[in-house]
């Protein structure tokens, strides 16, 4: 592995350990502003932290009622595209407090690398496959 992809891959690693944590504070540094989020319900420009806070917000809660208790991926694919980007794809398992798999998704994320590291610039939720 190149440089580039030990910190992309390290990148996604640490920000699965924040957002299991579902603290909005440890998750917001991982996201590059702007953001773009792609999934089944559309398409969302996420221009700011407080756009990104209002979106994971909803979703936190959602996990939380769920009975959440952590997230792993599972990288199928990581490609250093240049420089400053990089895209990887995977499979994101999201557990409840008790071990039991409480979903997975299919997960592509385009990086960007900035002055202070590599920040998601776009997250595509598909499916697992």
């Amino acid at each position: 592995m190149t440089t580039n992809e030990i910190a992309v891959k390290q990148i996604l690693e640490d920000y699965y350990r924040a957002f299991s944590t579902l603290d909005i504070g440890a998750i917001l540094p991982y996201f590059h502003e702007p953001a773009l989020f792609i999934g089944p319900s559309g398409v969302f420009p996420v221009p700011t932290s407080a756009v990104l806070t209002s979106v994971l917000g909803s979703t936190i809660e959602d996990l939380r009622a769920k009975g959440y208790g952590r997230s792993e991926l599972t990288v199928q694919n990581l490609k250093v595209l240049s420089a400053t980007a990089a895209s990887a794809t995977g499979i994101a398992v999201r557990y409840k407090a008790d071990g039991e798999v409480l979903e997975q998704v299919g997960v592509t994320y385009l990086l960007h690398k900035t002055e202070t590291g590599w920040k998601i610039a776009v997250l595509v939720l598909h499916d697992v496959g």
